[in-house]
């Protein structure tokens, strides 16, 4: 092995890797048995680095050799990009390596695909495969699936990686027809469509067999590439909301395009990340995910557009002011949820305080509460003189002067879910 080109040939393909975001290790729990690693509960860090990229997988591409040409892409085939393979043996050894130095916990392994799709599917099994079967690797192995790749492969993939996963890339049909005509999302649906059917059969027979071995144990999940095409937050929100139910995805993560390359299809070059609105939508996703909301209570087709000025929950309230004040003691857990500024813990604390005393905006504060929105919406034991403005016309901008942000008006670098 020649350690300087293997050093070349990381620099390019872990860079060319870094437009992934959906590489997060959650929901991992495989356990050592005797082997090296351990992806079980916490050993798994889920640390970030500002621009969004968890520092604790080996996150490359196999290769960024490519025979599809998406616009969007830095690997398509008319781009002008040095280019490299990785060996089956090196991604290997390069996993290893790096485990026992303990620069890493697992590997995130994507790919441009050469050949054809099996031929690539084919390596990415091989190395998640060799990991655990010769190495006894016990840690994280998230393994991107490659659309268009024989249900076998698929079946197999699952076998040995945590988690599988399958980019949507542009949420629309025209958009992805536009950007990338030689791909189709039916394509794409269909290794999710095997996925699924996998797990529900491996989940049966574990209830038969005890020693049953685990199928794609953290799940799947997708990515969409958000502001490179037209399409509105309404079509991206019910996407995925169709996802989640029809193919149970563990994530839906959405990746503001970056402009690097200049053509007539996509945005001008300067144009800045969305970064504001790649929030919003995780935001949404959290509404529709841990809160109980539909998709079409978050943004409908008259408004097609999340607000950037306020979250999705808060904006929410503002337009159905008629479901507040909400009475903080005794209103159902399901609408306490839906107050802003009180999150899923802090729902479950004053569902269960509530009982054993007269609740104040001083002990929402206490369990977490962002009481700066949350007590313009709920009524206390006590009067709440903020519940004077519910009803005020000027509402909202009283509520953009009073209410604050943890955003500042240029906002850089990655942003906070919460």
């Amino acid at each position: 092995m020649n350690p300087t080109r293997i050093e070349e040939k990381l620099s390019i393909l872990a860079d060319a890797a870094k437009y992934d975001v959906s590489c997060s290790s959650s929901g991992g729990n495989r356990k050592n048995t005797g082997g090296l690693g351990n992806a079980s509960k916490s050993g798994i860090c889920h640390s970030f680095t500002e621009d969004g990229r968890c520092v604790s997988l080996l996150k490359i591409l196999f290769t960024n050799h490519c025979i599809y040409d998406c616009a969007y892409c830095t690997s398509r085939r008319s781009n002008d990009t040095p280019r490299a393979a990785f060996t089956v043996e090196e991604v290997v050894d390069l996993t290893m390596q790096f485990y026992r130095r303990n620069y890493i916990e697992g590997l995130f392994l994507s790919s441009g695909i050469f050949k054809n799709a099996d031929y690539t599917m084919e390596r990415l099994v091989r190395v998640a495969k060799t990991l655990r079967t010769e190495h006894r690797f016990q840690g994280y192995i998230h393994l991107k699936t490659i659309p268009g790749a024989s249900d076998e492969l698929m079946k197999e993939a699952g076998l040995y990686a945590d988690r599988l996963s399958v980019n949507m890339e542009i949420p629309t049909k025209s958009g992805l027809a536009l950007l990338a005509p030689e791909k189709n999302h039916d394509d794409m649906k269909a290794p999710m469509q095997t996925v699924q059917e996998q797990i529900v059969q491996f989940k049966e027979s574990k209830k038969v067999h005890k020693h049953a071995p685990k199928f794609t144990p953290a799940g799947q999940s997708t990515q969409f590439i958000i502001g490179a095409t037209g399409e509105t937050d309404h079509q991206i929100i019910r996407l995925s909301s169709h996802f989640y139910q029809k193919y149970e995805l563990r994530r839906v993560y959405y990746s503001g395009y970056v402009p690097m390359l200049s053509d007539k299809r996509l945005p001008d070059i300067s144009t800045p990340v969305p970064l504001v609105r790649e929030n919003r939508l995780y935001q949404a996703d959290w509404l529709m995910r841990f809160y109980g909301f539909r998709a079409d209570e978050i943004v409908d087709a008259d408004s097609p557009f999340l607000e950037l000025q306020f979250d999705p929950k808060l904006a929410w309230a503002i337009r159905h002011r008629e479901h507040f004040p909400v009475n903080i003691q005794t209103a159902p857990y399901e609408m306490v949820l839906r107050v802003p500024g009180i999150g899923v813990r802090t729902a479950k604390k004053i569902v269960k305080s509530r009982k054993f005393t007269a609740l104040t905006l001083d002990h929402l504060k206490q369990m977490g509460a962002a009481v700066n929105r949350a007590r313009y919406f709920v009524a206390l034991s006590v009067p709440n003189p903020y519940l004077n403005d519910l009803t005020r016309e000027n509402f909202r901008e009283l509520l953009m002067g009073k209410t604050k942000t943890k955003f500042s008006e240029h906002r850089t670098g990655q942003l906070s879910l919460f």
